[in-house]
């Protein structure tokens, strides 16, 4: 394993937050379906189709969080590369952004997750995938690389939450210190969870009284210089029961043998103030991933791509569309 410090994006002022959050599939060139997977329908924005063949740039967002997420990243190329990402396909996650949880969330597991978003990419006619993962869907990247090795070529990786988050929800109160953010916030998730409709309400009530900032600024670099739009994204996605049953979902995983079958060259950024994950993580990571590459960003919090995504860009260093111009990463 390689570990590299991106000095750039800690010494880049102008690069902080430099886009909001947009819901305009439109404007981006994508449209948005309904596709039928074992867990139900789920919301897909798709698009920016190229040749037959070619492979999909699978988008997969992270827990309180929807498509959305991945937006500035997106803009962020189509500045710098020219010609953009190609072949995307950004679902909603069961439980987040417009797709409900399955009638039966015992069904949703980690491995259920992978194996719906494969059957998405095949409906919308793609043979093979690259996958890149914010967070949770760091975690279902892997297991999808894991579980369908001839079809997935390249995993990116942006504050994946691995083995830390494993352990913190397996043993909250002996291993409290591993993860103590996540912890707390898995503990309040799942009082706010018993409360129904209530508890998913208070964090865009907090949203409405100008509290939610400040309660969130651990999760960012620099909150003074987020922008309003993701703020209120958190707002709407804190969704206290999805939150639950995705950290129960992963506590019952076993990562170091699923993700010891990975094949594909595998990169990693986080950000150098992520509260979510942890050297550690990325030591245990290089035990079981053959081919690991890990970039670390200056002045970065839990949200590279949506904090610094031409940092983001320099490191998912992919053999295929989120490649950047030699130019552009030496420059």
């Amino acid at each position: 394993m390689s570990i590299t410090s991106d000095v750039s994006a800690s010494a880049a002022a102008t690069d902080y937050c430099p886009d909001a959050l947009t819901r305009d599939a439109a404007r981006l060139g994508l449209q948005t379906s309904l596709i039928d997977t074992a867990l139900g329908p789920v919301a897909v924005r798709h698009g920016r189709r190229t040749t037959t063949g070619a492979p999909a740039t699978i988008l997969l967002h992270g827990a309180a969080g929807s498509w959305t997420t991945w937006t500035p990243l997106i803009s962020a190329a189509d500045r710098q590369t020219g010609a953009g990402l190609a072949d995307l396909i950004i679902p909603d996650l069961p439980g987040w952004g417009d797709t409900p949880l399955p009638r039966n969330v015992d069904a949703e597991t980690i491995e259920s997750l992978a194996a719906a978003v494969a059957e998405i990419a095949t409906a919308l006619g793609y043979p093979s995938w690259q996958v890149f993962g914010h967070s949770l869907g760091g975690f279902v990247a892997l297991e999808l690389a894991a579980s369908t090795p001839r079809q997935t070529s390249f995993v990116g990786l942006v504050s994946a939450t691995t083995f830390s988050v494993i352990t913190s929800v397996r043993h909250p109160l002996t291993r409290f210190a591993v993860l103590p953010g996540f912890t707390a916030l898995l503990g309040v998730m799942r009082v706010l969870a018993a409360l129904g409709p209530v508890g998913r309400g208070v964090a865009a009530g907090l949203h409405r009284v100008g509290l939610l900032r400040p309660l969130v600024s651990p999760l960012f670099g620099d909150i003074r210089r987020v922008d309003g739009s993701v703020v209120a994204a958190l707002a709407a996605e804190a969704r206290p029961r999805s939150f639950a049953l995705a950290a129960r979902r992963a506590g019952r995983y076993d990562a170091e043998v699923s993700w010891a079958r990975i094949e594909c060259p595998v990169r990693s950024v986080h950000g150098d103030r992520d509260v979510f994950v942890t050297a550690d993580d990325d030591r245990r990571m290089a035990d079981v991933i053959a081919d690991l590459e890990v970039t670390v960003l200056g002045r970065t919090g839990h949200f590279g791509h949506v904090e610094r995504p031409s940092g983001a860009l320099r490191a998912l260093h992919s053999p295929g569309t989120l490649a950047l111009p030699r130019q552009a990463e030496e420059s």
